[in-house]
C-alpha cells in the first residue's frame, strides 16, 4: 500500500483561488470602471429629490404595469428583503459546505454583505431621495443585493475555467436587468439608482474574492494559483399595488 503523497519539503501547498490570475485581471477593470460609474452618478445626483431627464423617460414608460407583471414584480422585490436575501444566502453557503468548499462561502456571504453595506453607505452620502424626505434612493440595495448574490455564485460555478467570462458577465447583468426592472415598476428607485446598484455590486464582488483569496491563502500558508484547479479549497418594504414601495 502506498504512503500518502506530500508536497515536496520546502514548497508551499497549491491554493483553489475564486479568481485566478487570467480572470482576476479583467474583472479587475471591470471593478474600477462600475467604480467610476458609482461615483459619477451619486455626484450628479447628490442631495436631489426629483428624477432626472432620463429617470423620467424610462420610469413613465416601466411604471404600474398591469397583472400579472406586477406580482412578478412583487416577487422579485421580496428576494431582496431580508427573508428573501437570507433564504438565498442561506442556500448558497449550505451548498458551498456540502461540497466542502468553506472558502467560496466564506466569499458568498462576505460578497453580498459587503456589496449590500456600500450602497447602504453610499445612501448616506449621496442622499439622493424618492417620495419624499428620509426616503434614501441611490443606489438601489435590492439591485446591488441581487447582483452581488449571482456574481458570486456565478464566480463560484466557472472556477479555473477560462470560457466563464460570458457566465459572470451574462448573470450579473441579467440579475441587475430584472431586478432593476421591478424595482423601477414598483415605483421604489429611479433608473439611476438601480445603475448605481448594479455598479455597486460589479466594483465590490471582484475585490472581495481577491482579499478572500489573499487571507485565505496566508492562514493556510498556500501558494499563488496559477489557474490549474488543484489543491484543496480552503476558503460565501414591502407595499400594496394602491401605493409606492418604500426604497431599500
Amino acid at each position: 500500500m502506498g504512503s500518502p503523497v506530500r508536497s515536496a519539503p520546502g514548497r508551499r501547498a497549491p491554493s483553489r483561488a475564486l479568481l485566478p490570475p487570467p480572470p482576476r485581471r479583467w474583472l479587475g477593470l471591470v471593478a474600477a470602471l462600475a467604480a467610476l460609474v458609482v461615483l459619477v452618478l451619486g455626484v450628479r445626483y447628490a442631495g436631489e429629490g426629483e428624477p432626472g431627464t432620463v429617470d423620467d423617460r424610462i420610469g413613465t414608460a416601466l411604471y404600474g404595469p398591469g397583472a400579472p407583471w406586477r406580482s412578478v414584480a412583487h416577487a422579485l422585490d421580496a428576494l431582496g428583503e431580508p427573508v428573501g436575501a437570507t433564504a438565498l444566502v442561506a442556500t448558497a453557503v449550505a451548498g458551498c459546505l456540502l461540497l466542502r468548499r468553506p472558502r467560496a462561502a466564506v466569499f458568498t456571504v462576505t460578497g453580498v454583505a459587503l456589496a449590500v453595506g456600500a450602497a447602504t453607505l453610499l445612501k448616506h452620502l449621496a442622499g439622493r431621495t424618492i417620495h419624499g424626505d428620509g426616503n434614501l434612493s441611490y443606489p438601489s440595495g435590492h439591485t446591488a443585493f441581487l447582483t452581488a448574490f449571482a456574481l458570486t455564485v456565478a464566480v463560484l460555478a466557472t472556477n479555473h475555467r477560462g470560457s466563464g467570462r460570458p457566465l459572470l458577465l451574462g448573470a450579473a447583468l441579467l440579475a441587475g436587468a430584472v431586478m432593476g426592472w421591478a424595482q423601477v415598476v414598483l415605483g421604489a428607485h429611479y433608473p439611476t439608482d438601480v445603475l448605481g446598484g448594479w455598479c455597486t455590486a460589479l466594483a465590490v464582488v471582484p475585490a472581495t474574492a481577491w482579499l478572500v483569496d489573499r487571507t485565505a491563502d496566508r492562514l493556510t500558508g498556500a501558494g499563488t494559483d496559477t489557474g490549474t484547479g488543484t489543491g484543496t479549497d480552503t476558503g460565501a418594504d414591502t407595499d400594496t399595488d394602491t401605493h409606492r414601495r418604500q426604497p431599500r
